[in-house]
């Protein structure tokens, strides 16, 4: 399903990803099975594969920038 394609060239070498990302094919899995009623889910977690990633990136820097400032009051 994902086609990744390098180009070499003389410079710079070019990665091009081709294709449909995971996490929207399975908000579309989930979202077939919560309209055919074979999930009993809320919407929060049929959605969950299109908002959780950036969440988990935000938690992530949330707390490595908590950590920094700690460190940096406490020095």
């Amino acid at each position: 399903m994902l086609k990744l394609k390098i180009k070499m060239t003389n410079e710079k070498t070019k990665v091009v990803y081709r294709g449909i990302p995971f996490t929207t094919i399975l908000f579309v899995v989930f979202l077939v099975l919560k309209l055919t009623k074979t999930i009993d889910w809320s919407w929060w977690w049929v959605t969950a594969p299109l908002w959780l990633p950036t969440a988990i990136v935000l938690g992530i820097l949330a707390f490595i920038f908590l950590i920094g400032l700690l460190v940096a009051i406490f020095r």
